[in-house]
Order: structure tokens, then sequence, then C-alpha cells
């Protein structure tokens, strides 16, 4: 596992509530998942809706065009029949959208229950140059998926759990109810449209059972609130089209930093093949640092008592990529909690 180091905090909050458990800053920031835990027979639902954006491409911390993408980037599809010594189609733009429902409920005071299912859509614009070589564009194209994403089921357990201090870990699994055969139309350098699977970035799931386990410590002087959150996707074992994605380990602060590493895929779905940098597993994974700002709102009465609303707009300020490999550059998590 590589060392992920915090470095600062900016957050914000708004206190429309005073009570204890009414802060805005009593529940983390809403893009920090599984950070509370609940007492014997309380419940809560959420929902969150996430966009994130991606543009432009990097080879570790440094920005690459695609005219030089296609010119000196090895294609390792080579020698396969079709297929150029070099990429020659190159990812512009990504988008990602992503709805969330959770429930959480505590059977006792010692664990909460929780489960989150995700609908996402994936949109990707792309660039076909002609030909084995040069940089004479053929045209650009779209693709895109939709669906259920994978599911989690989570036990958080309370260790300490006073005023000023609450602790909780969790363990977990993800349920692979993701599609990992997706399909959709290309533009290839030999100005053809074929049919193809798509390559790792545009897939809905893993498919593979993977583990979540993670830790979150938060506390409380005053006014001021703080937290530090832990967490993981471990994978296991391969999936039915012969890879499996890279684990991720990633720190959050409580509004908030964030620090993430993720390796690279292992294996290879031999039905993705193509002169394209998703095709490529090795092109996945590295390390990146993201800022975020986030308001936590709170009715304290009226029709609204007790929903929680939160908003969390983050960037990355650094970034280093298994390359070349599109980078990310900004996302939006918006959600609605209600507990009873």
């Amino acid at each position: 596992m590589k060392f992920l180091s915090m470095l600062a905090v900016l957050g914000l909050t708004l206190p429309v509530a005073a009570m204890a458990d009414d802060r805005p800053d009593a529940h983390a920031p809403i893009g920090v998942m599984a950070d509370h835990t609940h007492h014997k027979g309380e419940f809560m639902f959420s929902y969150r809706f996430q966009h994130m954006d991606m543009g432009g491409n990097r080879i570790g911390d440094s920005a690459i065009s695609p005219d030089q993408i296609v010119t000196t980037v090895p294609n390792r599809f080579f020698g396969a029949t079709g297929q150029p010594p070099t990429l020659r189609i190159v990812p512009l733009d990504m988008t990602m959208d992503m709805h969330m429902v959770g429930f959480m409920y505590a059977p006792t005071d010692w664990v909460t229950l929780m489960a989150m299912g995700m609908y996402m859509t994936k949109d990707m614009s792309l660039r076909t140059y002609q030909g084995g070589m040069g940089t004479t564009v053929l045209g650009d194209f779209k693709t895109g998926s939709d669906g259920f994403g994978d599911t989690s089921v989570m036990a958080l357990f309370p260790l300490v759990d006073r005023a000023g201090l609450k602790v909780n870990i969790r363990a977990g699994v993800s349920l692979p109810t993701g599609a990992t055969t997706e399909i959709d139309t290309i533009l290839t350098p030999m100005n053809m449209t074929p049919s193809v699977r798509l390559p790792y970035a545009m897939q809905l799931g893993s498919g593979t059972w993977d583990l979540l386990p993670g830790v979150t410590v938060k506390g409380r002087e005053g006014a001021f609130g703080w937290g530090l959150q832990y967490q993981a996707t471990l994978r296991t074992g391969t999936n039915g089209q012969g890879y499996r994605l890279g684990d991720s380990h990633m720190v959050s602060t409580s509004a908030r930093l964030a620090g993430r590493t993720t390796g690279r895929i292992h294996g290879i779905d031999p039905a993705i093949v193509g002169p394209v940098e998703t095709a490529d597993p090795n092109d996945y994974g590295g390390d990146r640092a993201d800022g975020y700002v986030g308001v936590n709102l709170v009715a304290p009465s009226g029709p609204l008592e007790g929903y929680r609303l939160g908003i969390e707009l983050g960037a990355p300020f650094y970034q280093k990529l298994n390359g070349p490999q599109m980078k990310e550059k900004w996302q939006l998590t918006v959600g609605v909690q209600k507990a009873f």
C-alpha cells in the first residue's frame, strides 16, 4: 500500500441548528459515506447525486496532447490484425452522473447496518486519427453506457460514542451488480464503425466481490468539529471477463482534503482491444489529492424539520496518473438525508 498524507483542510458549515446531533456538522460532508452510526431502532434514508467531469490527458503528473499521444505512445495490441504501432484513438472528455440511494438501520446500539445502490450514466468523447501514423484527424465520436452499478452492504460498529469523540469501524462487501460487458459503436482509424465491448472505464461494475473496510474518527470542541476517515476497496478474485480492477485506498478529512491511491487493473478482457489508452489495463490508477468545500444545512423546525441537505464541490490539485489517462477536472455532490 502506498503512503497517503493529508496536507490541509478547508471547510464550511452553517450553524442553522444548535442541538448536539442536530448540528450541521454532526454528519460529515455529503461526499463522505458511512461516517456515523445510529442507536437501537433508528433508521435513515439518503439520496445523493454526484457529477464528475474529466478532460485532458496526463502521463504521470505531466499533460500530454492528443497529437503527442498518437505519435509517441505505443499500442500494446500492435501485431494483432489491424492494430497500428501507436495509439490512434484519444479520449477527449468524460462525464459520469451517479444517483445513490442509501438506507441505514440499527438493530442494536452496537451495530448499524447500511446498504447503498446506485444508477450511473457515463459519456465519453473521443477523437480518431486516420490510418496508422501521422496527425490527420479522421473524426470525433461519442460512446456511452448507463445502468445499475455495484451495490454495497456494510456493518458499522461504534467503538467510542461520547459527546466530544466518536469512532466507528466499517466492515462491508461490494456486490457485483454492475455490468462489465457494455458495448457501443466506435470510429476506427480505417473509417469503420463496429460495435465493440467498451473499455474498462466505461463499464458499470467491477464484476468481483470486493471488501470494504474503513474507520472514521470524529471530534468536537465547542463550535469546531473535525473528522478523519480511511476507507478502502479491496478487490477479490477475477471477474468473468478475466481481470480485476485495482485496489483503492482513500483518506479524507472532515470538510476536506482527500488523498487516494488506486492500483492498475490486473489481467485483461480479451474482448477489449484497440489503439486507445482506455483499452490498456496498465493505463489505469495512480495517485491524486483533492480539495473540497461543502455546506451542510439542517432545518430545526417546520415542515422540513430533521432533513439534512449537503452540498460539496471538489477538484483535484495533484494528480500523478498511470498514463496516458484522462485527468479529473471537478465533481459535485448533492444529497438529502432523513433520520427517524
